[in-house]
């Protein structure tokens, strides 16, 4: 199998790379050259911004192209246009907030979804990225799959949420634990998202597939509980009232990663329905594989994760968390 990279030396597009490689795989990674890409590939270089940034790809034939833009989704229309005469099939990875809020619990592919178009400039995430699935659907057709991943967790991360975790339970003492600890939680490992996606296409799946971990997978309570005995059990998590923590101004999502109290905005993002991506082969390791392995990989680090500048680095400082503890 011959497979293009669009990205593929971070995080996301990083774990791919790394997956087809270990099968064996010719890869071309195409990416704007700040990052070097896994042993084993190859590389063009290019700016899918900039004219005549696709110069690169103007020759070459490959069986899969993987591609994990989130921009303005003129970059996928380009792209997808470019290579659809010479390329078997293309793999978008999109995400879940492609679905018009709020989308109720067990919500499937069929979920209302946010206007977009493969002709905008960048607007908002979710919009760009159904933008980005209406161009690769335009090029590609049938031969077009997308993998809406939900919050994605593991090695290679660079948006901050697990980090923030393990290291914060690494520092030990009491830990604000965001309660209830059974809470349920949906994550895609990046691996199982890499996994999936490369089987998926190879398959011949094609069309919209949400996916995150099944529900049931892991709660607040599993989460945590393995960052602090990962990390060498001296944190105490303190569990406590949600409506605690936001009457203190602290946010979900952003101020204590990961959690969102039970509500709309928890069923958005925690509480889709992934059998369709199940029967197509799913898999998801354990909680505790992809928080060890995380911090396996901080650890090679030295404790410092990278952070994508678009991104603001998430959690809170440890005076804000110690007066909510009452410390």
């Amino acid at each position: 199998m011959k497979l293009l990279m669009l990205g593929g030396t971070e995080f996301v597009g990083r774990a791919v790379t790394e997956d087809a490689l270990d099968r064996g795989w010719e890869v071309t990674v195409f990416h704007r050259g700040h990052h070097a890409p896994p042993p084993g590939a190859s590389a063009l270089h290019g700016d899918r911004t900039a004219p005549g940034g696709l110069d690169a790809l103007a020759e070459g034939e490959w069986d899969l192209v993987v591609d994990t833009w989130g921009g303005a989704p003129t970059a996928v229309r380009d792209s997808a246009r470019l290579l659809r005469e010479r390329a078997g099939r293309y793999a978008y990875v999109s995400s879940r907030s492609v679905y018009a809020y709020p989308s109720p619990a067990g919500t499937d592919e069929d979920g209302p979804v946010v206007e977009g178009s493969p002709d905008a400039a960048s607007v908002a995430y979710a919009e760009d990225k159904r933008g980005g699935e209406l161009a690769a659907q335009d090029a590609f057709g049938d031969r077009a799959l997308l993998a809406r991943a939900g919050l994605i967790l593991g090695p290679y991360e660079n948006v901050g949420r697990l980090p923030w975790w393990l290291n914060r339970t690494a520092r030990g003492g009491p830990v604000l634990a965001p309660g209830p600890r059974e809470l349920p939680i949906q994550y895609i490992d990046v691996r199982d998202l890499a996994r999936w996606t490369l089987d998926a296409a190879t398959a011949g799946h094609h069309g919209p597939y949400n996916l995150v971990s099944p529900a049931g997978h892991a709660t607040m309570g599993s989460l945590l509980d393995a960052c602090a005995a990962t990390t060498g059990g001296r944190a105490e998590l303190r569990w406590t009232d949600p409506d605690v923590i936001q009457r203190a101004g602290v946010q979900p999502w952003t101020g204590l990663p990961v959690w969102i109290p039970a509500g709309e905005d928890h069923d958005h993002m925690h509480a889709g329905d992934v059998s369709k991506a199940l029967a197509a082969g799913l898999k998801c390791r354990p909680v505790e594989e992809t928080v060890a392995d995380t911090w396996a990989w901080l650890g090679s680090l030295g404790g410092a994760a990278p952070q994508r500048s678009d991104r603001p680095a998430p959690g809170i400082d440890a005076q804000r968390e110690a007066a909510l503890l009452g410390l």
